[in-house]
């Protein structure tokens, strides 16, 4: 539902008028990590890609990038927002592709200079291109002025840095709330640099509950409880300060709009809508099979069908012990002949595209 009324508050005519509204806005960029990556880091050096089976097994291309079964949350924006076809990535858009907006997401992008600068970089270089396309700055601006800017970003500068002390010294250097401060500056001179560019209309994304995927709580033990508290607390922390950052840049910045969208709260909700069968996931065990992947073993309590007791989850290896999972809180459905005819999936980290497409209903 928040992001619905995201696209009505984003593609509003007092925004972008049209006589049709088909696409509703004329360019769509995104920012962000690996949840919204749609093929960046297919072609560079990094052990986070997506371009392998299980990924994309309920995507039309197949195993493009994404690393979800299925579609990404800007998938489906794209989708509402009236355009033909995904948004496509930094690394393969060209031509007139470019004027109708890039995903710069990239799997394991954070906010810090180490992680984040070559987002807004990239996206210079995108600009010198429609400029060339458009033939002066004049029309060019006016072009980006009218597109809306998806910001999504955050949850690895948490989990693959703060909260990972044997390889970074963040958390000896800052409390929880001196980081959290450390990173909205930096997410602030991120949103200038844009509006520099020519963003007006930007959606910002908070960080969702990352102490409760199961990584993060295989990771840290949970001693029995659903999540792992100081990591969400951490989240917390963010995106507060990320609200007032958007309504401090509401008053800075007079002739931009920027709304904040609360993620947290998100998957929430009963996931029998989307399935058959919830999964709660208390304690989990990673097992090694045969076919070299990792499969999650969940021993949990299960509502709703008492009759299963627990659920295996083919995972691929992926980023030093980042696992994706291929459905969130979705019964899967015959992808491989080591599970069971039914099985429930639960998240390992990234969100499914049910999962997903749950945000829009």
């Amino acid at each position: 539902m928040i992001l619905l009324v995201f696209l009505l508050v984003m593609a509003s005519s007092s925004w972008y008028e049209a006589a049709a509204a088909n696409p509703q806005v004329p360019c769509f960029f995104i920012f962000g990590d690996s949840l919204n990556d749609c093929g960046n880091n297919n072609h560079i050096n990094t052990k986070a890609k997506a371009n392998y089976k299980p990924y994309g097994i309920d995507f039309p291309d197949g195993a493009t990038g994404r690393f979800t079964n299925g579609r990404t949350t800007v998938d489906f924006l794209a989708e509402h927002l009236g355009f033909d076809n995904p948004i496509p990535p930094f690394t393969t858009a060209k031509g007139e592709k470019l004027l109708q907006g890039i995903n710069y997401a990239s799997g394991s992008a954070g906010i810090l200079d180490e992680t984040g600068k070559h987002l807004v970089q990239n996206h210079q270089i995108t600009l010198s291109r429609i400029v060339a396309r458009k033939g002066d700055n004049e029309t060019a601006a006016e072009h980006l002025n009218a597109c809306v800017y998806y910001m999504a970003i955050g949850s690895n500068d948490y989990l693959n840095n703060y909260f990972l002390p044997d390889h970074y010294k963040t958390s000896n250097e800052f409390s929880v709330e001196e980081f959290a401060t450390h990173l909205i500056s930096t997410y602030g001179d991120r949103i200038r640099t844009l509006y520099g560019y020519g963003a007006r209309k930007i959606a910002v994304v908070g960080v969702g509950k990352i102490g409760c995927v199961p990584r993060t709580m295989d990771l840290f033990g949970t001693n029995g409880t659903k999540c792992i508290q100081n990591v969400n607390l951490a989240a917390q922390y963010f995106n507060k300060q990320l609200k007032k950052l958007v309504v401090d840049l509401n008053k800075e910045l007079k002739d931009a709009k920027l709304i904040y969208i609360n993620s947290y709260g998100m998957g929430d909700g009963d996931p029998t809508i989307l399935g058959n069968y919830y999964i709660y996931t208390s304690s989990i065990n990673y097992v090694r099979t045969n076919m070299n992947s990792l499969c999650l073993l969940a021993r949990s309590k299960l509502s709703y069908d008492d009759a299963i007791t627990f659920s295996f989850l083919r995972f691929q290896v992926h980023n030093e012990g980042m696992l994706q999972s291929e459905r969130r809180w979705t019964v899967c459905e015959g992808q491989s002949a080591l599970f069971e005819q039914k099985r429930v999936c639960v998240l390992g980290f990234f969100p499914s595209d049910g999962g997903q497409s749950q945000d829009f209903r």
